[in-house]
């Protein structure tokens, strides 16, 4: 898929792709409102969830392994690309050499449907949700159900993450990590901050970071989906998880009163967000955070990869998104899975499924989680001894939640329109202006009446 050439096609790709035949542009309704299947998972909760398998931890098939194999990877940012080295150099088969095409992560997103239809590599790195499992239904990636039958202390709920809708598996899990609103503690203690509770509390805390001199809310949507985490975090307060997960696979209206609501909730927060999102990467608001410019974060646990190791990453920590309703607390938690498949047709299958089943193993997962320190592992027998405060913590809060959802680009069917004529988009662009100007001038947005948005089932 193509950048969209201006902003109205920009707009009209935001919308999730399960309600693409709906007549709504993809991306479109998030950055219009805002000019913004779970698995019960992570290492603590999952350890008391028993574990599929059968015994044995290298994942090798009869067939002699051997040659090479190429492995696409996604992760082109520093941190995680020096994880992955360290994880393939732990790949120790003299009769296997692993090639690994490292992609820019946006544009490795962004043309995936091209990817797996073309000459995808033999293994590649993607996610759990409902996204796998549509690539699966349509025969565009491996069966590697027998790889997991040598796979040792995966849980049964990241088996199901990993299992298609015909109960095979496609997808061998790496880590997760959870989405959170994170901030330095050195910031709120020397300012006399607390980690809000509540909604009222982000509010009047945000105000307090204003009249500080700080930006209260770091944000950046250039790359066009880390405004999906806000709407994620504000629809699971505000509606539940239910919901969330109905609207995800388009079994809900997204011009319904109840997004709606999410939309003009997430005006209140929007005079305090970072301007100018659009022309600015998550990597810059991260560094923001760290360089104490912003008083707070919505994102991913990978916040941390913009931190340097230690005295400057051990300041960084996180907290809930707070409650909006109390009815609905705050048990869910959104903790995406990172991971691997394999093409449909490996030029050497053999070597890649060994290459998966290593992948799939403790050792592995924690040569992983040492090098990069701002995501957990999913297996139950990866060594955490050497685990950060933050990623302890991580363990703790991931651990202790009633519900998980992954992410909403990844829970959604892929698919995108760009049709710059769409008249949801049109509606949403003039929306997308007005809060543009209010985050310029520091005032509340102008409502957004996300009912024009024609075609919505």
């Amino acid at each position: 898929m193509s950048r969209p050439s201006t902003e109205a096609q920009y707009l009209a790709s935001l919308i999730p792709p399960s309600v693409a035949a709906t007549g709504i542009g993809r991306r479109s309704l998030l950055r219009g409102a805002l000019a913004g299947a779970g698995f019960l998972g992570a290492s603590g909760l999952l350890a008391a969830c028993g574990s599929g398998g059968s015994s044995g931890s290298t994942g090798a098939t009869p067939q002699a392994a051997s040659g090479t194999l190429t492995f696409g990877s996604n992760q082109s940012d520093a941190v995680p690309k020096q994880a992955y080295a360290e994880l393939v150099a732990g790949f120790n088969d003299p009769n296997i050499k692993v090639t690994t095409n490292t992609v820019d992560h946006n544009t490795f997103q962004e043309n995936i449907n091209t990817y797996l239809q073309g000459q995808p590599d033999d293994v590649f790195t993607w996610f759990a949700g409902y996204r796998m499992k549509f690539f699966a239904s349509q025969g565009l990636v491996g069966d590697v159900s027998d790889v997991w039958q040598n796979l040792n202390g995966m849980p049964d709920p990241v088996k199901a993450a990993s299992t298609g809708d015909d109960g095979k598996q496609y997808f061998v899990p790496l880590d997760n990590y959870p989405w959170a609103i994170f901030y330095r503690p050195s910031v709120f203690q020397q300012r006399g901050y607390q980690p809000p509770k509540t909604l009222d509390e982000l509010v009047t805390l945000s105000t307090q970071m204003q009249k500080d001199g700080l930006v209260p809310i770091a944000f950046a949507d250039k790359d066009g989906w880390p405004a999906m985490g806000t709407f994620d975090q504000l629809n699971l307060r505000i509606n539940g998880y239910d919901f969330h997960v109905s609207l995800m696979a388009g079994k809900e209206a997204w011009d319904s009163d109840k997004v709606k609501k999410v939309f003009d909730t997430w005006n209140r927060l929007l005079p305090f967000h970072q301007p100018d999102s659009l022309g600015r990467t998550w990597q810059e608001a991260a560094q923001s955070l760290q360089q104490k410019k912003a008083g707070m974060y919505v994102l991913g646990m990978f916040v941390g990869q913009q931190f340097n190791k230690g005295a400057d990453q051990d300041d960084l920590d996180f907290f809930a998104f707070p409650e909006v309703d109390s009815a609905i607390g705050t048990s869910a938690v959104e903790a995406p899975i990172d991971g691997f498949m394999m093409a449909a047709n490996p030029k050497n299958e053999a070597a890649a499924k060994k290459f998966l089943g290593y992948l799939g193993t403790p050792a592995a997962e924690g040569i992983y989680v040492k090098s990069d320190p701002t995501v957990i592992a999913v297996n139950t027998g990866a060594d955490t001894a050497g685990y950060s405060k933050l990623q302890k913590k991580a363990v703790e809060f991931v651990g202790g939640a009633k519900q998980i959802s992954q992410f909403l680009d990844r829970d959604t069917r892929p698919g995108t329109r760009l049709d710059g004529d769409d008249p949801g988009a049109a509606a949403v662009h003039q929306g997308s202006q007005r809060h543009r100007r209010a985050h310029q001038e520091h005032r509340e947005p102008e409502e957004v009446d996300l009912h024009v948005v024609s075609g919505a089932r």
